[in-house]
């Protein structure tokens, strides 16, 4: 799948006060604030990773109005402790990504926060292909948020991707592990997302 970019680290958290504190705990990094996603019924904080990327804590805001079908990331039925679980992928052409995409991996909604605009592909269960290891697919029609974001010298190092279907996945992500030396696919009997952030208090695992 060509021009496929990594975009951003997507935790998931039942709480977004708790699961916010224990990612700055882990990380020893303040979050930045992000805001609220009136169309799923979420808000999130954020953390640069540098100028192409970031990091995401993402929680249901329970003083919003449920969405018209399941919220993105599976987060209806997430439980547990604040955890990394997806990871978003952007191009230019979100149609065109969605065409070579596997199936399941949803139909474009049109969405804004703030000055933020961008299409996302959503799925319709909430749910996306690989146990969710393959990525949201979005399209940026505004400035990318991340050169937004105060850097306070986090990285991304590595990002493991751990599938029963490794080599499927890996074929579905051809172009874009060809791109990011960053990105791994390794074989293992459940789906797993492990990432390794450089902070400047060393190399943290999530």
């Amino acid at each position: 799948m060509a021009h496929l970019t990594l975009d951003h680290l997507v935790i998931t958290c039942t709480d977004l006060t708790s699961g916010s504190a224990a990612i700055e705990e882990a990380l020893g990094l303040p979050l930045s604030q992000g805001g609220k996603h009136a169309a799923m019924g979420t808000h999130n904080r954020l953390l640069s990773l540098g100028p192409n990327d970031y990091l995401e804590v993402i929680a249901v805001d329970p003083a919003a109005e449920p969405p018209s079908q399941p919220r993105w990331y599976n987060l209806d039925n997430h439980n547990g402790p604040a955890r990394l679980t997806h990871w978003a992928a952007r191009n230019d052409d979100l149609d065109a990504a969605l065409g070579a995409a596997p199936p399941g991996t949803g139909r474009p909604w049109a969405l804004q926060r703030s000055d933020l605009r961008w299409r996302m592909a959503i799925p319709a269960d909430g749910t996306l292909p690989f146990g969710g290891l393959f990525p949201a697919l979005l399209e940026w029609q505004s400035a990318h948020p991340a050169p937004q974001l105060e850097d306070k010298g986090a990285r991304l190092k590595a990002l493991l991707l751990t599938s029963p279907e490794a080599d499927a996945l890996r074929a579905a992500l051809a172009q874009v592990l060809a791109a990011d030396a960053r990105i791994a696919v390794t074989q293992g009997p459940e789906p797993r997302l492990s990432a390794s952030i450089d902070t400047p208090r060393g190399l943290v695992t999530l």
